[in-house]
């Protein structure tokens, strides 16, 4: 497998001519506390009254990204490509096979936070790693891979293009009036109130304005803060609302929709600045961390995206006001 960079879009693409062989599915779950299948663990959260674990972190058993060895950037011609050096991980978010993020217990989803923020942490401590992402695919129109309640983790030696897209327009905005456009976003919506599904503590979920998809969620911290790991690291006590929080949109997502894919957004690597990009600069004052929802809603007449614009046949407006409503 290698990265190759596409020139126009300057987009990474991992490739290669693996055979990935599916992952053939067993009465014994891989990912569940009772599990005696292999499963390479990195890291794990102990239980609440004396369980063996509430969130661990283990090798993707098919990962994309291996973590030895140097990227070894080279140029072919025009082209830029490198190897598939990272890692890939599996977050285990519950022991149970049944535990999802939205009928979790709030403890149990807080660890599973804490789990993805140490992780962060950990990785961004090689400094090979420009970017760490955590995601989640959930549902079979999403691409879903396993049964059982997970998420995934990547190490990349590049930042995606979207967070890219994120950090010009944070140092852009912070250069021109020295604030940070997602604090000014969060103001404007909470002053205006139209566009606001739940505000519980120091967090708040909101449809954001130019929707890409129907009911597109995001939740924010309220104080400002560019690193996700640095919010979920501190005292204990400081994600309790936010997994509260988290609970309940994905709740309401789920009565519009049954696929979804959820993203962590948070600043990239310190270690590996950029002196010509200079997203770097201002890091910790132009960006805020934030987690991106994107529910997949039955098809339409229109497809989402028309020729790279995107179409949402939900308004923000109308999408809060269903989510408000939703009996959750």
């Amino acid at each position: 497998m290698e990265l190759r960079k596409d020139p126009i879009t300057r987009s990474w693409v991992i490739t290669g001519d693996d055979v990935i062989e599916p992952i053939v599915g067993s009465q014994v779950c891989r990912f569940c506390s009772t599990s005696t299948a292999p499963a390479q663990v990195i890291a794990n959260l102990p239980g609440m009254s004396g369980g063996a674990w509430s969130a661990r972190s283990v090798v993707h058993p098919q990962a994309l990204y291996h973590i030895e060895g140097e990227p070894g950037r080279r140029g072919d011609g025009l082209y830029d490509c490198m190897g598939s050096v990272g890692a890939h991980e599996v977050l285990v978010e519950n022991p149970r096979h049944d535990g999802h993020l939205w009928n979790a217990s709030d403890f149990e989803v807080e660890q599973f936070l804490r789990m993805a923020a140490q992780r962060i942490q950990d990785l961004k401590r090689d400094s090979r790693f420009k970017y760490i992402s955590i995601f989640k695919n959930h549902g079979e129109r999403a691409g879903q891979e396993f049964e059982h309640p997970t998420s995934q983790l990547t190490a990349t030696t590049f930042v995606p293009r979207r967070v890219l897209y994120e950090l010009r327009a944070g140092r852009e905005y912070y250069a021109t009036k020295e604030r940070c456009v997602f604090c000014d976003i969060l103001a404007q919506e909470e002053r205006q109130g139209l566009r606001i599904v739940e505000i519980r503590g120091d967090y708040v979920a909101f449809c954001p304005y130019a929707p890409r998809v129907p009911y597109e969620t995001w939740v924010m911290p309220r104080s400002h803060e560019s690193s996700f790991e640095r919010t979920g690291t501190s005292r204990v006590g400081t994600l309790t609302d936010l997994a509260a929080l988290l609970r309940r949109t994905l709740q309401r997502i789920r009565t519009v929709a049954e696929a979804f894919h959820l993203v962590l957004h948070t600043s990239p690597n310190s270690q590996h600045p950029s002196a010509t990009l200079g997203y770097w600069k201002t890091l910790d004052d132009d960006y805020h961390w934030h987690i991106e929802i994107l529910p997949i809603v039955e098809a339409k007449a229109r497809s989402y995206t028309f020729k790279e614009i995107y179409y949402s046949p939900v308004t923000s407006e109308t999408a809060v006001k269903r989510l408000r409503e939703a009996k959750i």
